[in-house]
Protein backbone atom coordinates (compact mmCIF):
# COMPACT_ATOMS: atom_id res chain seq x y z
CA UNK A 1 0.00 0.00 0.00
CA UNK A 2 1.94 3.27 -1.04
CA UNK A 3 1.64 6.59 1.34
CA UNK A 4 -1.19 8.28 -1.16
CA UNK A 5 -3.75 4.95 0.06
CA UNK A 6 -2.47 5.13 3.45
CA UNK A 7 -3.21 8.62 4.18
CA UNK A 8 -6.49 8.10 2.98
CA UNK A 9 -7.12 5.52 5.60
CA UNK A 10 -5.81 6.87 8.51
CA UNK A 11 -7.38 9.32 10.77
CA UNK A 12 -5.91 11.90 13.01
CA UNK A 13 -7.97 14.25 15.62
CA UNK A 14 -5.68 16.66 17.46
CA UNK A 15 -7.53 17.49 20.94
CA UNK A 16 -6.62 21.15 22.54
CA UNK A 17 -8.49 23.47 24.44
CA UNK A 18 -8.72 25.07 27.63
CA UNK A 19 -6.78 23.49 31.11
CA UNK A 20 -9.71 22.61 33.15
CA UNK A 21 -11.89 21.57 30.08
CA UNK A 22 -11.84 18.18 29.76
CA UNK A 23 -9.06 17.71 27.29
CA UNK A 24 -7.61 14.52 29.30
CA UNK A 25 -10.96 13.18 29.38
CA UNK A 26 -11.29 13.39 25.46
CA UNK A 27 -7.87 12.30 25.43
CA UNK A 28 -8.67 8.43 27.55
CA UNK A 29 -12.36 8.46 26.05
CA UNK A 30 -10.66 8.04 22.50
CA UNK A 31 -7.85 5.51 24.31
CA UNK A 32 -10.68 3.39 25.28
CA UNK A 33 -12.27 3.69 21.90
CA UNK A 34 -9.05 2.18 20.42
CA UNK A 35 -7.37 5.56 19.38
CA UNK A 36 -3.48 5.68 19.85
CA UNK A 37 -3.20 8.95 21.96
CA UNK A 38 0.19 10.81 22.36
CA UNK A 39 0.02 13.74 24.85
CA UNK A 40 1.46 16.85 24.67
CA UNK A 41 3.31 15.86 21.87
CA UNK A 42 6.01 18.57 20.97
CA UNK A 43 5.18 19.90 17.60
CA UNK A 44 8.15 19.29 16.19
CA UNK A 45 7.69 15.85 16.42
CA UNK A 46 4.45 15.56 14.72
CA UNK A 47 5.77 15.14 11.23
CA UNK A 48 7.57 12.55 12.68
CA UNK A 49 4.49 10.89 13.89
CA UNK A 50 2.72 10.79 11.20
CA UNK A 51 5.94 9.45 9.06
CA UNK A 52 6.02 6.42 11.28
CA UNK A 53 2.18 5.97 11.26
CA UNK A 54 1.79 6.00 7.49
CA UNK A 55 4.47 3.63 7.05
CA UNK A 56 4.69 0.52 5.23
CA UNK A 57 3.25 -2.38 7.61
CA UNK A 58 2.24 0.15 10.40
CA UNK A 59 -1.31 -0.97 11.80
CA UNK A 60 -2.21 2.28 13.02
CA UNK A 61 -5.54 3.48 11.87
CA UNK A 62 -6.56 5.69 14.33
CA UNK A 63 -4.29 8.53 16.21
CA UNK A 64 -4.94 11.47 18.36
CA UNK A 65 -2.79 13.93 19.73
CA UNK A 66 -2.80 16.34 22.47
CA UNK A 67 -1.94 19.99 22.11
CA UNK A 68 -2.18 22.26 25.43
CA UNK A 69 -1.07 25.69 27.10
CA UNK A 70 2.55 23.44 28.30
CA UNK A 71 3.60 23.77 24.91
CA UNK A 72 3.98 27.41 25.37
CA UNK A 73 6.46 29.40 22.42
CA UNK A 74 6.30 26.33 19.95
CA UNK A 75 2.46 27.44 19.27
CA UNK A 76 3.37 29.25 15.94
CA UNK A 77 4.69 25.53 15.16
CA UNK A 78 2.28 24.07 15.92
CA UNK A 79 -0.13 26.02 14.46
CA UNK A 80 2.38 25.17 10.63
CA UNK A 81 2.69 21.72 11.62
CA UNK A 82 -1.48 21.02 12.04
CA UNK A 83 -1.79 23.02 8.58
CA UNK A 84 0.35 20.52 7.26
CA UNK A 85 -1.36 17.28 8.85
CA UNK A 86 -4.71 19.07 7.12
CA UNK A 87 -3.20 18.85 3.66
CA UNK A 88 -1.60 15.37 4.62
CA UNK A 89 -3.94 13.29 5.86
CA UNK A 90 -7.46 13.37 3.85
CA UNK A 91 -9.07 12.19 8.04
CA UNK A 92 -7.90 14.97 10.07
CA UNK A 93 -10.04 16.65 12.56
CA UNK A 94 -8.92 19.60 15.31
CA UNK A 95 -11.25 18.85 18.12
CA UNK A 96 -11.47 21.94 20.90
CA UNK A 97 -12.56 21.88 23.98
CA UNK A 98 -13.99 24.83 26.16
CA UNK A 99 -15.84 26.17 29.22
CA UNK A 100 -16.74 29.04 30.70
CA UNK A 101 -14.50 31.29 33.23
CA UNK A 102 -16.97 30.26 36.48
CA UNK A 103 -16.24 26.63 35.52
CA UNK A 104 -12.81 26.47 35.15
CA UNK A 105 -12.69 28.37 38.55
CA UNK A 106 -14.52 25.84 40.34
CA UNK A 107 -12.83 23.20 38.91
CA UNK A 108 -9.19 24.53 39.75
CA UNK A 109 -10.65 25.02 43.10
CA UNK A 110 -11.83 21.38 43.11
CA UNK A 111 -8.65 19.79 42.13
CA UNK A 112 -6.28 22.88 44.25
CA UNK A 113 -4.15 22.67 40.55
CA UNK A 114 -2.30 25.93 39.44
CA UNK A 115 -3.19 27.15 36.25
CA UNK A 116 -0.17 26.86 34.06
CA UNK A 117 -0.25 30.43 32.51
CA UNK A 118 -1.46 31.97 36.23
CA UNK A 119 1.87 31.92 37.71
CA UNK A 120 1.48 34.24 40.67
CA UNK A 121 -1.66 35.07 39.82
CA UNK A 122 -5.46 34.76 40.00
CA UNK A 123 -6.65 31.38 38.04
CA UNK A 124 -9.15 33.33 36.20
CA UNK A 125 -6.19 35.87 34.95
CA UNK A 126 -4.48 32.72 33.67
CA UNK A 127 -8.00 31.65 32.19
CA UNK A 128 -7.97 34.92 30.34
CA UNK A 129 -4.20 34.67 28.70
CA UNK A 130 -4.95 30.97 27.79
CA UNK A 131 -7.84 31.91 25.98
CA UNK A 132 -6.32 34.29 23.74
CA UNK A 133 -3.01 32.29 23.46
CA UNK A 134 -5.54 29.42 22.16
CA UNK A 135 -7.75 31.58 19.86
CA UNK A 136 -6.21 30.39 16.51
CA UNK A 137 -6.92 27.07 17.71
CA UNK A 138 -10.18 27.46 18.24
CA UNK A 139 -10.75 29.22 15.11
CA UNK A 140 -9.07 26.42 13.33
CA UNK A 141 -11.12 23.97 15.40
CA UNK A 142 -13.35 21.43 13.15
CA UNK A 143 -15.29 20.79 16.26
CA UNK A 144 -15.65 22.58 19.31
CA UNK A 145 -17.58 21.17 22.71
CA UNK A 146 -18.40 23.57 25.42
CA UNK A 147 -17.85 21.44 28.87
CA UNK A 148 -19.29 23.89 31.12
CA UNK A 149 -22.16 21.98 32.62
CA UNK A 150 -21.00 18.27 30.75
CA UNK A 151 -20.59 15.58 33.50
CA UNK A 152 -17.71 13.41 32.39
CA UNK A 153 -19.99 10.65 31.37
CA UNK A 154 -21.71 13.17 29.31
CA UNK A 155 -18.35 14.76 27.66
CA UNK A 156 -17.25 10.60 26.72
CA UNK A 157 -20.77 10.23 25.38
CA UNK A 158 -20.41 13.36 23.11
CA UNK A 159 -16.99 12.01 22.52
CA UNK A 160 -18.10 8.43 21.53
CA UNK A 161 -20.45 9.99 19.29
CA UNK A 162 -18.45 12.24 17.51
CA UNK A 163 -15.78 10.01 17.15
CA UNK A 164 -16.39 5.91 17.34
CA UNK A 165 -16.18 3.84 14.77
CA UNK A 166 -20.18 4.05 12.92
CA UNK A 167 -21.67 0.24 12.36
CA UNK A 168 -23.38 2.01 9.70
CA UNK A 169 -22.52 2.35 6.33
CA UNK A 170 -19.23 4.00 5.33
CA UNK A 171 -19.68 7.62 4.53
CA UNK A 172 -20.99 10.43 6.19
CA UNK A 173 -20.89 10.67 9.51
CA UNK A 174 -23.68 12.23 11.39
CA UNK A 175 -24.27 12.99 15.01
CA UNK A 176 -27.85 14.32 15.67
CA UNK A 177 -27.79 16.29 19.22
CA UNK A 178 -31.12 17.23 20.95
CA UNK A 179 -30.56 19.88 23.62
CA UNK A 180 -32.72 22.77 25.31
CA UNK A 181 -32.64 26.45 24.46
CA UNK A 182 -32.36 27.33 28.02
CA UNK A 183 -28.96 25.94 28.04
CA UNK A 184 -27.56 27.09 24.78
CA UNK A 185 -26.97 26.12 21.12
CA UNK A 186 -24.37 22.95 20.48
CA UNK A 187 -21.64 24.85 19.12
CA UNK A 188 -20.26 22.46 17.12
CA UNK A 189 -24.06 22.02 15.17
CA UNK A 190 -24.00 22.25 11.47
CA UNK A 191 -27.60 22.35 11.53
CA UNK A 192 -30.21 23.62 14.03
CA UNK A 193 -33.98 22.64 14.18
CA UNK A 194 -36.59 24.50 16.58
CA UNK A 195 -39.30 22.12 17.22
CA UNK A 196 -40.89 24.48 19.88
CA UNK A 197 -43.30 25.29 17.95
CA UNK A 198 -45.18 21.19 18.88
CA UNK A 199 -47.31 21.18 21.81
CA UNK A 200 -44.79 21.09 25.06
CA UNK A 201 -45.07 17.68 27.13
CA UNK A 202 -44.14 19.59 29.92
CA UNK A 203 -47.54 21.17 30.66
CA UNK A 204 -49.45 18.05 30.18
CA UNK A 205 -50.28 16.35 33.71
CA UNK A 206 -48.46 12.95 34.37
CA UNK A 207 -45.72 13.74 31.31
CA UNK A 208 -43.63 16.50 33.07
CA UNK A 209 -40.93 14.16 34.56
CA UNK A 210 -40.83 11.95 32.43
CA UNK A 211 -38.76 12.30 29.18
CA UNK A 212 -38.76 11.66 25.17
CA UNK A 213 -37.23 8.42 26.28
CA UNK A 214 -40.73 7.42 27.98
CA UNK A 215 -43.34 5.91 25.75
CA UNK A 216 -45.88 8.31 27.16
CA UNK A 217 -44.01 11.34 25.96
CA UNK A 218 -42.95 9.60 22.12
CA UNK A 219 -46.70 8.96 21.78
CA UNK A 220 -47.78 12.22 22.56
CA UNK A 221 -45.34 14.27 20.52
CA UNK A 222 -45.96 11.85 17.82
CA UNK A 223 -50.05 12.12 17.45
CA UNK A 224 -49.73 15.73 17.15
CA UNK A 225 -50.46 16.64 13.58
CA UNK A 226 -47.88 18.75 13.34
CA UNK A 227 -45.23 16.44 14.10
CA UNK A 228 -46.44 14.25 10.43
CA UNK A 229 -46.35 17.41 9.24
CA UNK A 230 -42.86 18.23 10.54
CA UNK A 231 -41.24 15.02 9.38
CA UNK A 232 -42.46 14.90 5.97
CA UNK A 233 -40.80 18.01 5.01
CA UNK A 234 -37.34 16.87 7.13
CA UNK A 235 -37.60 13.52 5.18
CA UNK A 236 -37.69 15.25 1.90
CA UNK A 237 -35.18 17.85 3.27
CA UNK A 238 -32.38 15.37 4.24
CA UNK A 239 -33.01 13.22 1.10
CA UNK A 240 -31.56 16.20 -0.31
CA UNK A 241 -28.90 16.93 2.05
CA UNK A 242 -27.29 13.92 2.98
CA UNK A 243 -26.52 12.98 -0.79
CA UNK A 244 -25.40 16.16 -1.55
CA UNK A 245 -23.13 16.62 1.69
CA UNK A 246 -21.56 13.41 0.49
CA UNK A 247 -20.94 14.13 -2.76
CA UNK A 248 -19.64 17.68 -1.73
CA UNK A 249 -16.78 15.31 -0.06
CA UNK A 250 -18.09 16.14 3.78
CA UNK A 251 -17.18 13.42 6.33
CA UNK A 252 -18.80 14.27 9.36
CA UNK A 253 -22.37 16.13 10.19
CA UNK A 254 -23.93 17.33 13.16
CA UNK A 255 -27.70 18.04 13.61
CA UNK A 256 -28.94 19.82 16.47
CA UNK A 257 -32.69 19.50 17.31
CA UNK A 258 -34.13 21.71 20.32
CA UNK A 259 -36.87 22.50 22.33
CA UNK A 260 -36.89 24.27 25.62
CA UNK A 261 -35.68 22.27 27.92
CA UNK A 262 -34.28 19.84 26.08
CA UNK A 263 -35.87 16.55 28.19
CA UNK A 264 -39.13 16.36 25.66
CA UNK A 265 -39.81 17.48 21.81
CA UNK A 266 -36.08 17.45 21.01
CA UNK A 267 -35.37 14.18 22.45
CA UNK A 268 -38.25 12.38 20.90
CA UNK A 269 -37.96 14.04 17.11
CA UNK A 270 -33.92 13.55 17.58
CA UNK A 271 -34.59 9.88 17.46
CA UNK A 272 -36.92 9.69 14.33
CA UNK A 273 -34.71 11.66 12.60
CA UNK A 274 -31.48 9.48 13.40
CA UNK A 275 -33.70 6.90 12.24
CA UNK A 276 -34.68 8.79 8.68
CA UNK A 277 -30.83 9.36 8.51
CA UNK A 278 -29.92 5.77 9.41
CA UNK A 279 -32.36 4.55 6.42
CA UNK A 280 -30.32 6.13 4.04
CA UNK A 281 -27.26 4.12 4.97
CA UNK A 282 -25.15 6.75 6.94
CA UNK A 283 -23.68 6.03 10.25
CA UNK A 284 -25.57 8.09 12.93
CA UNK A 285 -25.21 8.45 16.32
CA UNK A 286 -27.62 10.22 19.06
CA UNK A 287 -26.88 12.49 21.85
CA UNK A 288 -29.40 13.53 24.52
CA UNK A 289 -27.63 16.41 26.01
CA UNK A 290 -29.57 17.86 28.94
CA UNK A 291 -32.55 15.02 28.96
CA UNK A 292 -31.19 14.45 32.33
CA UNK A 293 -31.59 18.06 33.36
CA UNK A 294 -34.33 19.08 35.68
CA UNK A 295 -37.75 20.32 34.42
CA UNK A 296 -37.68 24.07 33.14
CA UNK A 297 -40.47 26.12 33.21
CA UNK A 298 -41.61 27.08 29.28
Amino acid sequence: MNLRQRARDVEVVVISGLSGAGRSEAAKALEDLGWFVVDNLPPALIKTMLSLALAPGNDMKRIAVVIDARGGTFFTEAMQQLEKLRRDVCNYRLLFLEASDDALVRRFDATRRRHPLASGDRVVVGIKRERELMRPFREGADLILDTSDLSVRALRSRIGASFEEPEAAEGLRTTVISFGYKFGLPLDADIVLDVRFLPNPHWVPGLREQTGLDQPVRDYVCDQPATAQFLDHIRSLFGLLLDGYQSEGRAYLTVAIGCTGGRHRSVVLADVIAGYIGEHGFGVRVVHRDVERPPVVS
